[in-house]
């Protein structure tokens, strides 16, 4: 029950953050807190700990299914993360409350090559204190918070979010 609270909430404030104007930007995250750690599973059932990609920049995207903004920026996230493989930066995106079949359905009519790991009980969400979905981070290589994104972006063109990851690897 506290799970379909959550989720509920999540609902409301997306409709929120879709009523905002999308593709702002990245907003510098105050005083850089440490990014809190985590352990899930992909959909092949492989572990990722946040802490075995100390050393790299990690973009981590919060999103859903059932999320219309998250759903309408997966495809450009995708066409990011092309760009952005080759420059040694790590993307995750971490799948809200559902189950494994929800999401590989989903990845028929959205196909990723980055890993998508399942939180299925809503403490990383919780720990990381998003608000509404989508909400993207980047995690420097000493792992810290140091951009967040909240709602829908094109990152087709991720220039600015180029210029960010690469200033954080030096």
């Amino acid at each position: 029950m506290k799970t379909i609270s959550r989720l509920f909430v999540l609902l409301l404030l997306t409709g929120i953050v879709l009523a905002q104007e999308p593709g702002r930007g990245l907003t510098p995250m105050e005083g850089r807190p440490e990014a809190p750690g985590f352990t899930l599973l992909d959909l092949d059932g492989e572990t990722h700990h946040l802490a075995d990609y100390r050393g790299k920049v990690v973009i981590v995207n919060f999103w859903a299914t059932w999320c219309p903004p998250c759903r309408a920026e997966m495809p450009s996230m995708q066409r990011a993360w092309e760009k952005l493989r080759d420059q040694g930066v790590v993307m995750l995106g971490i799948d809200v409350g559902e189950d494994e079949e929800t999401v590989f359905q989903f990845l028929a009519d959205y196909p990723v090559e980055f890993p998508l790991l399942l939180d299925r009980d809503s403490r990383v969400i919780d720990a990381w204190g998003v608000r509404g979905l989508p909400t993207t981070f980047v995690v420097d290589p000493e792992g810290r918070l140091v951009y967040r994104a909240v709602g829908s972006r094109k990152w087709d063109s991720p220039r600015r979010l180029l210029e960010a990851v690469l200033a954080l690897r030096q």
